[in-house]
């Protein structure tokens, strides 16, 4: 199994599963067209490799850790239909050659995929390395194994503060709001005046997402 790096990961799934925040017929409702690839299983299995994700602080800090995460997701993916970035012309650019380990699968396999559309040589490398993956060899993994497409994207969301200043998973926990964690992501290319109408798409997702799990969406919505 791609994700055998996670000892007990498989066995855990129904704790998880029972334990997070977003039951399986809130994630449908979510993701009412989603492609068959993006499971709720999936992503339960996943978070086994980040068990302080939407599991830390008050209930309502979970649930709105959790909506955040799956509405930069569904923006990301347009609704978890999109496994791949469409744009294939895109694909060579994000090989990073002055890399020192290069682009071992080629110039053009780097390109977005997942639950995050994770990007580049050197996250595929990052991200294979936390989680125990050979992703540099083998980014396809990302688009075929339903574990390994969420477990990519709550890397970058737990671990990764981007163009940001804090990770996604600190935004929340900690309250500065849902809008650093599209900081973190985007950054001025959507923050301080860059695409307000993207930056609103996501609060807008963000927001109808706390409704579904029944919670408040918090306050600084924007960045």
């Amino acid at each position: 199994m791609a994700f055998a790096a996670l000892p007990g990961a498989a066995s855990a799934a129904p704790r998880h599963r029972t334990e997070f925040v977003v039951s399986e017929a809130q994630f449908d409702r979510m993701f009412p067209d989603r492609n068959a690839f993006f499971t709720y299983d999936g992503l339960v299995t996943a978070t086994a490799a980040y068990p302080g994700f939407a599991r830390t602080g008050s209930r309502a800090v979970r649930k709105q850790e959790a909506a955040a995460f799956l509405a930069n997701v569904s923006h990301e993916t347009g609704g978890l239909y999109y496994v791949v970035a469409q744009n294939k012309a895109t694909y060579p650019v994000f090989c990073d050659a002055t890399q020192p380990y290069g682009c071992p699968a080629g110039q053009d396999a780097y390109y977005g995929r997942g639950a995050i559309m994770l990007s580049w040589n050197f996250n595929y490398k990052a991200a294979g390395d936390a989680l125990g993956i050979d992703l540099l060899d083998n980014p396809w993994l990302v688009e075929t194994d339903p574990a390994v497409a969420w477990m990519t994207a709550l890397w970058y969301w737990n671990t990764q503060t981007g163009p940001g200043t804090m990770t996604g998973h600190d935004a929340m926990v900690h309250r500065k709001g849902f809008g650093e964690t599209i900081r973190s992501l985007n950054g001025t290319a959507e923050c301080d005046g860059g695409n307000a109408a993207e930056m609103q798409h996501r609060v807008d997702l963000y927001v109808q997402f706390t409704r579904t799990l029944r919670t408040a969406p918090g306050h600084r919505l924007t960045c």
